[in-house]
């Protein structure tokens, strides 16, 4: 194999990953993330235990909520591994941007808003968007 399809493969490696991520993220969103974090209490100024006193059923409220976020982590996940499979080895036209886009609104935005509430989990969450723009750099310059 030459280095240039070596190159092309490592773009497409790059989303697998993204998307095995965001599948693995939508699945603790959808089965084990609590409704309220120790930083959500922090963000909202107020213990856990008087805003469950004064809103009992917002966990309720929240897991749901978070169920449904998670389905749609995972369905933008299994969507990125397709195209990660199927139109960035034949270089599609229009996958480059889709896929930065796609990185855009999934993980970028998801890093943002978490260093934008000071979360717990900001640097973790940066991570991803990092590997985003690796993938959509290599895609772009093994054009």
């Amino acid at each position: 194999m030459g280095l240039e399809q070596e190159r092309r493969r490592t773009s497409g490696w790059i989303f697998i990953a993204c998307g095995v991520w965001l599948v693995g993220l939508g699945i603790y969103f959808m089965a084990f993330r609590p409704g309220l974090l120790p930083e959500d209490s922090r963000y909202l100024g107020s213990r856990l235990s008087v805003i469950q006193a004064a809103l009992p059923e917002l966990e309720r409220w929240l897991s749901r909520v978070f169920g449904v976020m998670g389905g749609f982590m995972a369905g933008a996940g299994v969507l990125t591994i397709f195209v990660a499979v199927t139109a960035v080895p034949s270089r599609s036209r229009g996958t480059g941007g889709i896929l930065a886009l796609v990185g855009l609104l999934t993980v970028v935005s998801m890093s943002a808003t978490n260093f934008a509430i000071d979360s717990d989990f900001k640097w973790l969450l940066l991570a991803p968007a990092l590997l985003w723009l690796v993938g959509v750099t290599s895609y772009y310059v093994n054009r």
